[in-house]
C-alpha cells in the first residue's frame, strides 16, 4: 500500500479524497479564513499536480474548471496525487475583488514571509502548505475586469519541462511569458517545479467555452504526466508567440470593437472605432502589427491611453486563426462535456 500523503498536518490515505482547510487568517469578527484544498491521493505512485484558481479573487472560470475536474471520470484510476485549490485568494473572492483587503496583488507576494503583510503571509502559507508538495502545476486565470482573453497558455518556454506542459495542455495559442518577480510561477521555477498559466475569459464572469477548454487542458496534462489513462492520439504542436503588444486608445470616448477574439489582423487594419457620445466625431483604431487577437477590452467607455486590443505576433497567423476557429467550434458543440449542462451565455 502506498504511504499516506501529508498536508497541513493531516494524512490522506492512498485511494482516497480528502478536503482540507488550510488556515490563513481571521476576519475582523474572529471568523477563521482558510484556503480549501482537495487532495486526491492515488493508489499508485506518480507526480503531484497542483491545480490552483482564483489567486486573483475575481477570476472565476478556474473555480468552475476545478469543480468539474473533481467530478471527471478520468480521476477514477488516478496515478500520483492531485492537489486542487479552487480559491487561493479567499479574501478577494468574498469581496469580488482581484486583490487582498490591503490592495496587494497576491500573485506579486511570493515566496512570502511569516512576518510580512497579509499578502506575504498568505503567499508563504500557500507555498509551504501546497506548492512545496507539488512536482508540477497549472495556475488558472482570466483576463482582468472588463477584459476578455482568448483561451491561451502562458509559460516560460525557455524551460523544456514547462514547454512540454504548455504543449500538452492542447490549446492552439501558446505565448512565451517571462517570469515576474513575486509571482507563483517565479517561486515555483526557483524551486524546480514546472508551472504553466491558463488564461481565458473575463473576471467576474463564467464563459462556458473557456471552462471547457480549461478542463480539457488539465486532463490533457494529466494524461501527458501519465496520471490518468491516455487515449492514443497524435500530439499537435501549438504555434508559439514570443512577443505581443497592446493597441491603446488615442483619445477618450465610446469604444466599439469590430473584430472578435481569435481573429488574424493585419498592420493598419481598422479593428475598432472611438466616437464621442454625441455622435459628432469618430476615430479609427488600427492594428499596430500583424497577429492574432488574444485579448480585448469589453468596456465601451475608454480614456486616452487605455488598453483596447492585445495582439500576439505569430508566423503563419492566418493558419493559426483557422485552428482557433476549429477549436472553438468543437467547444461550442460540447465535445467531451462529461454530461455537464452548459452554462447559458
Amino acid at each position: 500500500m502506498r504511504a499516506p500523503f501529508e498536508l497541513a498536518g493531516e494524512k490522506v490515505t492512498a485511494g482516497s479524497h480528502r478536503f482540507i482547510q488550510v488556515p490563513v487568517a481571521q476576519l475582523y469578527t474572529q471568523t477563521p479564513v482558510s484556503i480549501p484544498v482537495h487532495v486526491l491521493h492515488g493508489r499508485r505512485s506518480g507526480p503531484v499536480l497542483m491545480v490552483s484558481a482564483a489567486i486573483h479573487g475575481d477570476e472565476l472560470n478556474g473555480v468552475e474548471i476545478i469543480r468539474r475536474l473533481l467530478r471527471h471520470s478520468a480521476l477514477r484510476n488516478l496515478r500520483g496525487t492531485l492537489l486542487a485549490v479552487p480559491v487561493v485568494n479567499v479574501f478577494g473572492f468574498i469581496h469580488h475583488s482581484r486583490y487582498l483587503p490591503d490592495r496587494r496583488d497576491l500573485n506579486r507576494c511570493f515566496p512570502g514571509s511569516e512576518s510580512g503583510s497579509l499578502g506575504a503571509r498568505t503567499a508563504r502559507m500557500f507555498k509551504t502548505a501546497v506548492l512545496d508538495h507539488a512536482t508540477h502545476g497549472i495556475d488558472l486565470h482570466t483576463g482582468a475586469i472588463h477584459r476578455s482573453n482568448l483561451p491561451q497558455v502562458r509559460a516560460n518556454l525557455d524551460n523544456p519541462e514547462v514547454a512540454d506542459l504548455a504543449q500538452a495542455f492542447g490549446v492552439p495559442v501558446v505565448m512565451h511569458s517571462e517570469l515576474r518577480e513575486g509571482s507563483l510561477r517565479e517561486t515555483a521555477d526557483t524551486a524546480g517545479v514546472p508551472v504553466i498559466t491558463y488564461e481565458a475569459g473575463e473576471a467576474l464572469r463564467y464563459d462556458e467555452s473557456c471552462v471547457r477548454a480549461g478542463l480539457r487542458g488539465v486532463i490533457n496534462v494529466m494524461r501527458h504526466l501519465e496520471m490518468v489513462r491516455s487515449r492514443p492520439r497524435k500530439p499537435r504542436q501549438a504555434q508559439v508567440a514570443r512577443s505581443s503588444s497592446w493597441v491603446r486608445a488615442e483619445n477618450d470616448g465610446v469604444f466599439r470593437s469590430l473584430v472578435a477574439l481569435g481573429r488574424y489582423v493585419r498592420e493598419g487594419e481598422c479593428i475598432g472605432r472611438i466616437s464621442d457620445p454625441f455622435g459628432t466625431t469618430e476615430q479609427d483604431v488600427v492594428a499596430a502589427s500583424d497577429g492574432i487577437l488574444v485579448g480585448r477590452n469589453n468596456l465601451p467607455l475608454v480614456h486616452e491611453g487605455e488598453a483596447l486590443f492585445h495582439i500576439a505576433r505569430y508566423e503563419g497567423g492566418e493558419d493559426l486563426a483557422r485552428k482557433v476557429e476549429s477549436f472553438q467550434n468543437k467547444l461550442d458543440n460540447h465535445e467531451g462535456a462529461e454530461d455537464e449542462p452548459p452554462i447559458a451565455p
